[in-house]
C-alpha cells in the first residue's frame, strides 16, 4: 500500500490538503456520481482517513436520557451545547469500496464534563494511521491506539481540558516515524506532548504559556531535522521533534487560532482570522531564537484570512478561505503578491471544512451541502458547483477516482460508476 495513495491524517498523506493522483468527478448530485452514501451512526464532524480498503471515522454517539444538547443560556457561552447524557465514543471501520461498516469499536463511554461549540461535536479530533494501528484522539477522553481490525492496544488519558467559552475541541495528533505529537492548549496549564506510538508513554512534554487553540501541529524536515511547528495566539512556536526543545518563536497571530501550518520547500505559512487577520510566510532554514520582527519572516498579508479552514498550498498557489465565509484568495506563495481576493461563493453558509486540491483544481464544500470545484491557477474560475441533501463540517477526502463526504448524516463516495 503506497502512503500517497491513502489519506492516513486530516489534511491527507503530505499535510497540505493535496492528493497527489486523485482524479475525482467535477460534478455530482443526490442522482448523479454517487457511488455509495451510508448512515454514520452518533454526530462526529472530524475529517475520515484511509488505509487501503478501510475508511476509518470517529464519532460521538448520545445514549440518550435527558437535556439533549441543552444551549447555556446568557452570555457569550450560548454559543455552547452541554450535555447530560452517557455518550459512547466511537471508532468505525468501513470498507471504501462499498461503504459497509466492517466493525465499531467503543474506546470510551462516558458523560462528557465539557461543552462544544454549537457547530461543533465531542468527535471533532481527526485520526492517524501509519498502516498499522489507527491512533484515535477524543480529546479530554484520551489517545487510542487500535490495530486494523479494531483490537484496543493501548490508550492513554491526558485529562481533562478547559477550553475558551465551553467552545469544544478538535485538534488532530500528527504522527511522525515512531513519535505521535498532541497539543493540549487550553485556559488552564497548555502543552506540547511526543508520546511512543508503540506504547503510549511520554517520550517528552513541554509546558506552554498559551491559551485556547485548536490548531494542529505541523512536522516539518529542516536541514535534515525534524521540527513540530505551532500555530497559536500568543506565539508561533517550532519544537525539535526528538527533544522538545524550543528553536524558534516569533509573535504575529490572533486569537483562536485554528487553520493548520503548510508548508513548501523552505517556507512555512501560518494564518489566523479571528479578531484580526494575519498570514506570515516563515524562512525556515533562517529561523532560530525569537524571530518577531526580523527578516526572517519574509512577507505578511493582512486581509481575509481563515477563521476556522486550513489554507490550500498548490504549487506557488496560496489559497485561503475568509473567517468562515466562502470568499476566496489567492496569493503566490513566493512573495505574497495577490493573484485575486474577495470572490464571493455564494450559498455555502458557515464554512469550517478545508480545501483540497488535486491536479488542476480544488474542490470547497460548504455547510449547506453546495460544493464549488475552483480551477487551480492565479485566475479565478468555477468548474462546477454541486449539491447534496446534507450538511458537512469535516473536510473531503480524495482517493484515486472518488471523493469521499463525511456529512452530518451521511458519508458520501462520490465517483464515475
Amino acid at each position: 500500500v503506497d502512503y500517497d495513495k491513502n489519506w492516513p491524517n486530516w489534511r491527507g498523506p503530505f499535510a497540505n490538503g493535496i492528493s497527489p493522483d486523485g482524479n475525482p468527478p467535477l460534478t455530482w448530485s443526490e442522482s448523479k456520481n454517487v457511488k455509495w452514501k451510508v448512515p454514520i451512526p452518533g454526530t462526529g464532524y472530524a475529517t475520515p482517513i484511509t488505509w487501503g480498503d478501510q475508511i476509518f471515522l470517529l464519532t460521538a454517539v448520545d445514549m440518550g436520557g435527558q437535556n439533549q444538547d441543552e444551549p447555556q443560556q446568557g452570555g457569550r457561552r450560548r454559543r455552547s451545547k452541554q450535555t447530560k447524557n452517557v455518550h459512547k465514543f466511537d471508532v468505525i471501520s468501513l470498507n471504501r469500496l462499498t461503504g459497509k461498516i466492517q466493525w465499531q469499536k467503543t474506546v470510551a463511554e462516558e458523560v462528557p464534563q465539557e461543552g462544544t461549540h454549537q457547530f461543533g461535536s465531542w468527535a471533532s479530533n481527526s485520526p492517524v494511521t501509519d498502516g498499522e494501528n489507527i491512533y484515535a484522539y477524543f480529546g479530554s477522553r484520551g489517545l487510542f491506539c487500535l490495530d486494523l481490525k479494531g483490537n484496543l492496544k493501548w490508550q492513554r488519558d491526558f485529562g481533562q481540558m478547559e477550553k475558551r467559552n465551553s467552545f469544544g475541541e478538535g485538534s488532530s495528533p500528527v504522527l511522525y516515524k515512531d513519535k505521535i505529537v498532541v497539543l493540549w492548549d487550553q485556559e488552564a496549564q497548555s502543552f506540547i506532548i511526543a508520546v511512543d506510538k508503540k506504547t503510549g508513554k511520554d517520550i517528552w512534554k513541554k509546558n506552554r504559556d498559551e491559551t485556547t487553540t485548536w490548531s494542529t501541529p505541523l512536522v516539518v524536515e529542516v536541514n535534515g531535522k525534524p521540527q513540530v511547528i505551532t500555530g497559536a495566539t500568543k506565539l508561533i512556536r517550532s519544537y525539535d521533534l526528538e527533544t522538545g526543545k524550543l528553536i524558534w518563536q516569533s509573535k504575529g497571530l490572533f486569537a483562536n487560532v485554528i487553520p493548520m501550518p503548510v508548508v513548501k520547500e523552505n517556507m512555512v505559512y501560518l494564518m489566523s482570522g479571528h479578531r484580526g487577520s494575519a498570514l506570515l510566510a516563515i524562512r525556515l532554514s533562517e529561523a532560530k531564537g525569537d524571530i518577531s520582527d526580523s527578516e526572517t519572516i519574509a512577507w505578511r498579508y493582512d486581509k481575509d484570512t481563515p477563521y476556522t479552514p486550513s489554507p490550500l498550498l498548490m504549487e506557488n498557489n496560496l489559497y485561503f478561505l475568509k473567517s468562515n465565509n466562502g470568499i476566496l484568495t489567492c496569493l503566490d506563495a513566493n512573495d505574497g503578491k495577490v493573484h485575486y481576493s474577495n470572490q464571493k461563493l455564494d450559498g455555502m453558509g458557515s464554512l469550517f471544512t478545508s480545501p483540497v486540491g488535486v491536479g488542476d483544481r480544488f474542490y470547497i464544500i460548504g455547510g449547506t451541502g453546495l460544493s464549488y470545484v475552483i480551477k487551480h491557477g492565479p485566475k479565478f474560475e468555477i468548474l462546477a458547483k454541486n449539491q447534496l441533501d446534507d450538511k458537512f463540517h469535516a473536510s473531503p477526502v480524495i482517493i484515486g477516482k472518488n471523493i469521499y463526504l463525511r456529512g452530518f448524516k451521511y458519508l458520501y463516495c462520490i465517483g464515475t460508476p
